[in-house]
């Protein structure tokens, strides 16, 4: 964008196959409101090479990401060993990112996009991120938060963190990297550096986006964005008078629950 924000998201073959989650990811910002646009600042990392194909075939800006012999292509069960390494080989390129001088936003591809999240951000926030259970105050890090979206400003303080929380999962062996995040969230380094860390408190009035999350399984997780997006077009059917008494009814988790 102008001000050199970038959408990032990563997947891998499985997830970029025809009538996967990348289809899905890509249909909702084209039913969402005022999201088609965020399209030309998406950029799509592939982990392998498979998914890079085919995503240059769904989408303008693919990036390959290689790792020298680990296959990610197939689908990574949730903490498994090969999950966690593409895990934490995400964070150490978003900090590539940040170094390079571009804040991002990083959106999980099973995350569907309704509106424009921009509007909510914290002006003065370096590191602000979603959260699993928010209770009430978006300044207090006992929230627990949720890796899977995120907005982070390309400065000294954040590429320090990022370096830090890399670092971190060295003394947290068999950890995911959003867990690691919240053991280091309280850490002297935190207030050392400066940095301003914010966590969305959840509108359901207001839903810009929508995580797939606590939901281990491909097929469950499709099952489930399926009906999501389903809901959400035909939420976008109703009169203005019926939208503004809130009675719409989301009927996801089905095969998540």
């Amino acid at each position: 964008m102008v001000d050199k924000t970038v959408i990032l998201t990563t997947l891998n073959e499985a997830w970029a196959a025809p009538g996967s989650v990348l289809d899905l990811f890509l249909e909702s910002f084209q039913t969402g409101e005022r999201t088609v646009r965020l399209l030309e600042h998406l950029v799509i990392v592939a982990l392998d090479e498979k998914a890079y194909e085919i995503c240059k075939s769904k989408h303008t800006h693919c990036y390959a990401l290689k790792t020298e012999g680990v296959d990610f292509s197939q689908e990574k069960l949730f903490m498994t060993e090969d999950y966690l390494r593409m895990m934490w080989r995400r964070i150490d390129f978003l900090r590539v990112v940040l170094e390079m001088g571009y804040d991002f936003i990083f959106t999980d591809a099973d995350i569907m996009w309704f509106r424009d999240p921009m509007p909510f951000f914290y002006k003065d926030g370096d590191f602000q991120i979603a959260c699993d259970h928010f209770n009430g105050n978006p300044d207090d890090r006992t929230n627990y938060i949720n890796g899977g979206f995120k907005y982070i400003k390309s400065n000294e303080k954040t590429i320090k963190f990022y370096k830090y929380w890399y670092e971190k999962r060295v003394e947290h062996p068999g950890a995911h990297d959003q867990d690691v995040l919240n053991y280091i969230k309280g850490d002297q380094i935190l207030h050392d550096i400066g940095l301003n860390l914010n966590i969305y408190p959840p509108d359901f009035n207001q839903v810009s986006t929508m995580h797939a999350n606590c939901c281990i399984g491909l097929i469950d997780k499709l099952n489930d964005l399926k009906v999501i997006l389903k809901d959400w077009r035909q939420y976008n059917t109703l009169p203005p008078s019926v939208k503004g008494r809130h009675e719409h009814k989301w009927r996801v988790p089905q095969l998540c629950r």
